[in-house]
């Protein structure tokens, strides 16, 4: 097991690391055999509501370990989320504590733990975390809010056991409720991905088109968080998209940051997706930033690892490490152009190399994945990754983007997924595809998605074709064989029209040619095609 005292306590506990030999090797370690015996050990969560017992000093059937003596700082008191009590972290001095509970006799499988949660910030952490599972610890942040708000985490049990943990490191008088904690699973599948399957949405321009004044509703027509709607929904995978200096200042590592933490506090996943560019970057255009314009090969070699790991660190040191991470956007003709298209593979692989090691020297578990537009193009994605392997190209993934009206039918999909899962014994991935639910528009730049582009895609623009649109695709992913269909995600689907959000971080007038693709209608209303996510 790895010990990871600094992200236990954080810097101002680093000091008080060390421990006699006969004693905890570090905070919460005791807890992999349920040692500290007031957590008995069971199947099945008990006293999630805090019920049992009343107020109390230990929760029933939870156990609360400090090795810094700060256990009366978990204690469970009147006002619930559902019933009388609650669980409270909370010392008129700075303290660390966790409150946890020790499963055995689990099936082996995926799991999930959900929470309700309410806290006034200020610590160096808090957290809730599933531990000594079998595998990497799992945790999210618990955020600032005044409002009981639903987290969640996975992990996936190989030991038949694990432990469901809350932590406060804190500063005096910081606090966390927390109420109604779940715990289910037992399905096998795909590391942390809760069933096993990759439900995904790339809202990486939600950020810009919030702080425009976008607004969200769910069916109902009540106005809610955008993150929190699309996690609902049952969306478990962000994607977010890193440029390196864009002009507006939208999807660069500062953002990428702040959105990782409200996805990951939201329970979900996440994907990062390195464009390599100041801008869009796809098969018609792979732009150098502006920075790198004039380097060699190989300083574009170190520029792509140094902006990669950069990144990556970051995200890690806040507790958001990636998941997996593509190296390259939509690379059928390459990337940093000219030197890394397709036309000259040596460079190419040099690159993606590159940015693969950066990946793996942040965090050995975070999965690289490699992506193509045009995912019923089979010949041309045997050619690219022929190339890519014969190189040794390292990568764990094949992501594909697959537009029903740009890139062929869904048989075309099915079979080249089917052909790329088998050839290169990889997991594949639909990492982008979206469709429209009208051929309307709602401002003054003309949509992507029209008549002519409906007619293409075989599916009406209609609130019901496009939810059928999506319903199609994730259908044949999960069809193709031995479980190498790994998910699909929608992308930009909360792209909805708002001054000022438009497509060109270099023009604020600019227009989005995409709102009628999202999910959202033109109220900001929750369309059929999100309910989709969560009937997977």
């Amino acid at each position: 097991m790895t010990i990871r005292t600094r992200g236990i306590f954080g810097r101002a506990a680093l000091a008080l690391v060390t421990v006699a030999a006969t004693g905890a090797a570090a905070f919460g370690v005791g807890l992999a055999g349920g040692t500290h015996g007031a957590a008995h050990a069971a199947t099945t969560l008990t006293n999630g509501g805090f019920e049992a017992g009343g107020s109390t000093q230990t929760p029933s059937g939870w156990g609360e370990y400090s090795w810094s003596g700060h256990t009366s700082a978990s204690y469970t008191e009147w006002g619930g989320r559902s019933g009388n009590y609650r669980l409270a972290h909370w010392a008129s001095g700075a303290y660390q504590v966790e409150t946890y509970q020790y499963l055995s006799g689990l099936a082996n499988g995926s799991y999930t733990a959900r929470a309700w949660v309410r806290s006034g910030g200020g610590q160096y952490e808090a957290f809730m975390a599933l531990r000594n599972c079998g595998g990497t610890e799992a945790r999210v942040a618990i955020p600032t809010t005044g409002n009981w708000t639903q987290i969640s985490v996975s992990t996936t049990v190989t030991n038949g056991q694990c432990t469901v943990s809350f932590v406060s490191n804190a500063r005096a008088g910081n606090w966390i409720n927390v109420d109604d904690v779940e715990f289910t699973g037992g399905s096998t599948g795909d590391p942390g991905v809760p069933g096993g399957f990759m439900v995904g949405a790339d809202f990486s321009t939600l950020a810009k088109n919030e702080d425009r004044g976008a607004v969200y509703r769910d069916a109902a027509g009540n106005q809610r968080d955008a993150v929190q709607l699309l996690r609902s929904a049952g969306v478990n995978y962000a994607r977010l998209k890193v440029w390196v200096d864009p002009t507006d200042g939208y999807n660069n590592k500062a953002r990428v940051l702040t959105m990782a933490a409200r996805a990951k506090a939201q329970g979900m996943r996440l994907l990062v997706d390195f464009h390599y560019s100041d801008t869009w970057a796809d098969p018609g255009k792979q732009y150098k930033p502006q920075a790198w314009e004039n380097y060699s090969v190989n300083q574009l070699r170190d520029a792509v690892y140094s902006h990669t790991y950069d990144v990556l660190s970051a995200l890690k040191a806040q507790g958001t490490t990636a998941d997996m991470v593509q190296v390259g956007n939509e690379i059928n003709d390459g990337m940093l152009w000219p030197e890394g298209r397709s036309n000259n593979w040596a460079n190419l692989a040099t690159f993606l190399t590159a940015g693969a090691q950066a990946v793996k020297a942040v965090d050995g578990s975070t999965q690289v994945m490699l992506h193509l537009a045009e995912g019923g193009n089979n010949s041309q994605h045997r050619w690219w990754f022929d190339q890519a392997t014969s190189r040794g190209v390292p990568f764990d993934v094949i992501g594909v983007s697959h537009y029903l009206y740009w890139h062929g039918s869904i048989t075309s999909l099915r079979t080249n997924l089917n052909d790329l899962a088998s050839r290169y014994q990889r997991p594949v991935v639909v990492v982008e595809t979206a469709y429209g639910f009208t051929t309307a528009q709602n401002d003054h730049e003309p949509n992507i998605f029209n008549s002519s582009l409906a007619s293409a895609g075989g599916y009406p623009a209609t609130p019901q074709g496009q939810a059928d649109a999506l319903r199609a695709v994730f259908d044949a992913v999960k069809a193709v064989p031995n479980g190498r269909g790994l998910g699909v995600f929608y992308w930009e689907p909360t792209w909805t029209a708002v001054s000022g959000a438009g497509w060109d971080p270099d023009d604020p007038s600019s227009g989005n040619g995409w709102e009628n693709q999202a999910v959202f209608d033109y109220s900001g209303r929750a369309l059929p095609a999100l309910a989709v996510f969560g009937q997977v």
